[in-house]
């Protein structure tokens, strides 16, 4: 196997730790002002992602460096081109980050309120944006022969992209109920399991119009075995999810997730950025790639450094396994 199918296929890998691990981020903070009813239940909600959260979003930065390093033309069309959504997409994330320090710094209600709506930005802009930014990459954008992305901000906003944004809301909506109904007791428990049954059902079908329309731009085989067990996998869990089996639920909605990135890499590959303009300007994993030794070097560094960093995340999330409720949340 070449060395930039290898790269490809793990920045492929990386986006999908980031969006199942995040995607859980995004998917509690959303749901902030739905699931907690007090100033404690938002705090049991919060303290379910508190000792992981900035773990999960090092992925992103490690998808961003990898494709930096192995896919240099990729990065800079795609980093110019969607600049304003991913500044967005930064912007918000940096406003969560600050919401989750500040928001326990002084006690009166409407501080807490105030970082409380920052999180829900912070959640739901990246949620959205996400899926917008990955169904363009995969129906196409224009760029020139010297692929350079000549288009507007209006040009990712359309049909297909906001359906890609409404899939990846609902996907990580779901995917975060799931994971509170997973690691809470009590109330909340039961509030978010019901939640997640109804929620995954309003998105199988958003989902479910999504990969149909993704088949149906560029499918091939190997993108539709993906989508179908993707959406098997949302069925399942959303009967998991019914019947209460929380851990079946969560192992449902991630390899949904899972399946649904690779759904969109399958029906990239071997491309990385199609034109709509002209073929020629279409980014391969040939033209964008850095040179052969680059990559060489950087296969073996991830060799060593990669097992290191899924070991320590993995003790990580043992350690925080056990279940929280409001009884483990002192009032202020």
């Amino acid at each position: 196997m070449e060395l930039t199918t290898v790269w490809f296929l793990l920045v492929a890998v990386l986006f999908t730790g980031y969006f199942i691990l995040e995607g859980f981020d995004f998917g509690v903070g959303a749901l902030l002002p739905v699931l907690g009813r007090d100033d404690r239940e938002r705090r049991v909600m919060l303290n379910t992602i508190g000792p992981v959260w900035d773990g999960n979003e090092v992925w992103i930065i490690t998808a961003g460096g990898a494709m930096f390093a192995a896919f240099p033309e990729w990065y800079a069309t795609l980093f110019s081109g969607f600049y304003l959504p991913l500044l967005l997409i930064l912007l918000a994330l940096i406003v969560r980050a600050v919401a989750f320090e500040y928001r326990h710094k002084r006690p009166e209600k409407q501080w807490k309120q105030r970082w409380d709506l920052a999180i829900i930005i912070g959640s739901v802009v990246p949620a959205i944006l996400w899926g917008v930014a990955f169904a363009n990459i995969v129906r196409g954008v224009p760029l020139d022969a010297d692929h350079e992305y000549v288009g507007g901000l209006f040009t990712l906003l359309n049909p297909y992209g906001l359906l890609g944004g409404l899939t990846t809301a609902a996907l990580f909506l779901t995917h975060g109920a799931v994971f509170i109904a997973l690691k809470t007791n009590g109330e909340i428990r039961e509030r978010a399991g019901t939640l997640a049954f109804r929620s995954g059902l309003v998105t199988i079908v958003i989902a479910g119009s999504f990969l149909a329309w993704t088949l149906a731009i560029r499918g091939n085989t190997l993108s539709t075995v993906f989508a179908v067990g993707a959406a098997l996998a949302l069925v399942g869990a959303v009967l998991a999810a019914k019947a209460r089996r929380e851990g079946w639920a969560f192992l449902g909605t991630a390899i949904t997730i899972a399946l649904a990135v690779a759904t969109l890499f399958a029906t990239l590959f071997p491309n990385v950025m199609p034109s709509t303009l002209d073929p020629a300007g279409t980014l391969t994993t040939a033209n964008a790639a850095s040179t052969p030794y680059t990559l060489k070097i950087m296969t073996w560094v991830a060799v060593i450094f990669t097992p290191i960093v899924l070991l320590y995340q993995g003790w990580t999330y043992w350690v925080f396994r056990k279940r929280i409720s409001v009884a483990n949340i002192p009032p202020l």
